[in-house]
């Protein structure tokens, strides 16, 4: 899914959900954690001949959403920063951390029901720093560059009463990064994670 069609999409959801139902306005925060699931297999680096292998993490996060009807709201996701464990070849061979804050437009189907599914789309924007080398590339620099891709969103709400909620959710992220050691371009790492969490939920 590309940026440039992502874009449109939210601007058009924005301006056509404004006129349903001005009158709808609520704020839904919930705290919770999410893993972070790269792909298997990560892409090759040095002209193939290192296959690139991203590990999985799990770190605390927090959504602020906001509904401007019962059924559309924008919603935020932030977290701590994940680590990951990079590995080429299939031995460890650096660390890196990341924090990958995501904007969407959601809809919820049966929104005054209890429970209560969502799907979204969305931007991604990864900051990734903190890279730091071990084994084969021990004392070299390692440097990856941020990422802004798509995301895609699915989940389900569960009213615990008027206020508090439980939720469950899977997110697919395109996180793409150019990778350089010591100054020189070696490939891009395609990391494009799953994300699965759970969350609870209080609506103000």
């Amino acid at each position: 899914m590309k940026i440039q069609s992502i874009i449109p999409l939210l601007l058009g959801v924005l301006a056509g959900g404004a006129t349903l139902d001005a009158r709808a306005e609520n704020w839904l925060f919930k705290i919770g954690a999410h893993s972070v699931d790269p792909t298997s297999g990560n892409g090759r680096l040095a002209g193939g001949t290192l296959g690139v292998d991203i590990g999985a993490n799990v770190r605390p996060t927090v959504t602020g959403e906001y509904f401007w009807t019962p059924n559309w709201s924008v919603e935020v996701l932030a977290a701590l920063p994940f680590k990951h464990e990079v590995k080429l070849n299939g031995v460890k061979a650096a660390t890196v951390k990341h924090l990958p804050p995501v904007v969407g437009i959601q809809y919820h189907f049966n929104a005054e029901g209890r429970v209560s599914p969502f799907v979204g789309v969305g931007l991604n924007y990864t900051y990734i720093f903190g890279e730091r080398t071990t084994g084969a590339l021990s004392g070299a620099r390692l440097s990856l560059d941020n990422s802004i891709g798509a995301a895609a969103h699915v989940g389900i709400d569960f009213k615990l009463d008027d206020a508090w909620r439980i939720s469950v959710d899977a997110r697919w992220i395109d996180i793409d990064s150019d990778a350089r050691v010591n100054g020189a371009d070696v490939g891009t790492v395609s990391i494009d994670p799953l994300v699965f969490g759970v969350a609870v939920g209080r609506a103000f």
